[in-house]
């Protein structure tokens, strides 16, 4: 019997060596670190080196992402030669969906309500990714980061996960380039200079362009959609800060505990009844509001003057320009030389989530992970295909837009709202590109404050009806008002100010004060 049991013993002890021998052999490459793999519904996960062939050992999935905006003319073209790639490495092929400009808050909120399977999807404070997270619409990522995407959860910075927190889960992946994006004006530079008008400082001067520019070079000044090209100047002119939609929102950044229902201002009402003057002055069409075609298509074509741009948009715009060969010069004037300061974008202005109804948030996260990273994924789904939309500059930091022999006219450059997967190392510079993105950099650097506006995390549960009520009403009765396409600006606007406050608009305004108050406190905001 001691003999059985001493036989017994020595199989266990040389069972248990050659274990251990097997297992310090598996592990020669790893240079003593700890594992990082991980196993999630039978799937291996990414490791840090990457060099794992996970093609081969991965299960065939089919993905589904969603991206606001509108899809590129080639855009099949791009996904496709993405999806060999990511059919090489990951085993994985992605449908890539696009909810369009056209009343895209409302699909993108119906996407994410209907249940439908969607595995990962822009998000940003824009598109009320505080609200929704709250509500569950998002996945919690903290423990999926670290195991699937183990090169992103590494180099973004600490400050910026932060951004995407909320109750303590992780619900997006947060671009990493550092950007300002104060709106402003393209224009048609060349026209200021042939007029003899003054440069660009406030309202006054750009209306004395608009008046310049349709009673002499007999154009209409903001030519298609208007509302936002008008919008936007209002409020940078009064340094209204919006919190909620276009209707509540603080009255200056000096005073950000000072919030109003904006139509309900004098300044509003100042601005309404100047807005029917140079409606009465032919500065936008009657069919404005309706109209489909951006401002910006009637520059390059010569009908137009103004448009609406960041700085980053600006530049695109004026290199399109130039790479066309367009007879025209294009200024650009940001709307922060009003008050002299600008507002960095959050990390969370764009970002990348995973819907609670994904049926594969392993693998997103590591596509996602090779998107941000790999420099060929990278490059392909933000400039598109080499040789086409782009050509390598003369170092690996410059492209040129479009390639050699490429007409633009025929294959419009490369420009879709990837900005949910930039990362600055990763980014390009265009070789003959518009130098005033760099000077503008320069300007905004010394003026540059703290967003303490839009990390205020709002769910809107409470007011949901009244909510959804005075957002109709600013439809029906607001846009009107802003582009003075009313005869009566006075009695319209005692009509859209009855029916805010029959909706509800009281009952908002003191849950958005409540909970600002609330994130002030906390920050120490006064």
């Amino acid at each position: 019997m001691k003999k059985r049991v001493k036989w017994v013993s020595l199989v266990l002890l040389l069972s248990l060596v050659l274990s251990l021998l097997a297992a310090c052999g598996s592990n020669n490459n790893n240079s003593g670190k700890p594992s990082t793999n991980g196993e999630k519904n039978g799937e291996p996960a990414a490791t840090n080196s990457g060099k794992e062939a996970e093609g081969e050992k991965l299960k065939k999935v089919k993905l589904t992402w969603y991206l606001v905006g509108d899809a590129h003319k080639n855009q099949d073209k791009i996904v496709a030669e993405w999806n060999k790639m990511l059919e090489k490495d990951l085993n994985t092929t992605v449908d890539l969906k696009f909810t369009t400009w056209n009343d895209w808050q409302t699909k993108y909120n119906l996407l994410l309500t209907s249940g439908e399977k969607i595995d990962m999807i822009f998000a940003s404070n824009w598109a009320e990714f505080y609200k929704l997270s709250k509500q569950g619409a998002f996945l919690d990522l903290k423990d999926l980061l670290p195991k699937y995407a183990p090169t992103t959860w590494g180099n973004v910075p600490e400050q910026d996960w932060e951004s995407v927190k909320v109750g303590g889960g992780i619900y997006a992946v947060p671009n990493t380039n550092a950007e300002y994006t104060p709106i402003g004006y393209v224009y048609r530079e060349d026209w200021r200079k042939e007029l003899n008008l003054p440069e660009f400082t406030d309202v006054n001067s750009i209306e004395a362009y608009m008046d310049a520019v349709k009673t002499q070079k007999k154009v209409t000044p903001i030519n298609g959609a208007a509302y936002e090209n008008i919008a936007t100047l209002f409020r940078a002119s009064v340094d209204f800060q919006q919190i909620t939609g276009e209707v509540i929102g603080s009255m200056s950044y000096a005073t950000p505990r000072d919030i109003q229902v904006l139509p309900f201002t004098d300044e509003y009402e100042a601005w309404v009844k100047k807005m029917k003057v140079w409606e009465s002055k032919g500065y936008w069409n009657k069919n404005s509001l309706s109209s489909k075609q951006e401002a910006g298509d009637f520059i390059k074509t010569g009908q137009g003057a103004l448009y609406w741009r960041n700085p980053s948009s600006a530049g695109g715009f004026i290199n399109e320009v130039k790479a066309k060969g367009l007879n025209m010069e294009i200024g650009y004037f940001p709307f922060s030389r009003f008050h002299n300061y600008v507002i960095p974008t959050i990390p969370i202005a764009n970002g990348m989530a995973i819907p609670k109804a994904s049926t594969n948030p392993e693998r997103s996260l590591m596509v996602l992970d090779k998107l941000r990273n790999d420099p060929a994924y990278f490059n392909l789904m933000t400039y598109g295909i080499e040789g086409t939309h782009w050509a390598k500059g003369e170092d690996d930091k410059t492209i040129v837009i479009p390639a050699p022999g490429v007409d633009l006219n025929e294959t419009p450059r490369y420009d879709i709202a990837s900005w949910g997967w930039r990362y600055e190392p990763n980014m390009k510079k265009e070789k003959g590109g518009w130098e005033g993105l760099d000077v503008l950099k320069e300007e905004f650097k010394p003026i540059s404050k703290p967003d303490i506006f839009g990390p205020i995390s709002l769910d809107y549960e409470p007011v949901k009806a009244e909510l959804a009520a005075v957002n109709q009403v600013f439809e029906q009765y607001g846009k009107p008002l802003m582009l003075g396409l009313t005869s009566d600006v006075d009695a319209s606007l005692k009509t859209y100010r009855d029916k805010l406050k029959a909706a509800g608009v009281d009952k908002v305004l003191a849950y958005v004060q409540g909970e600002a108050n609330k994130y002030f406190d906390e920050k120490g905001i006064q």
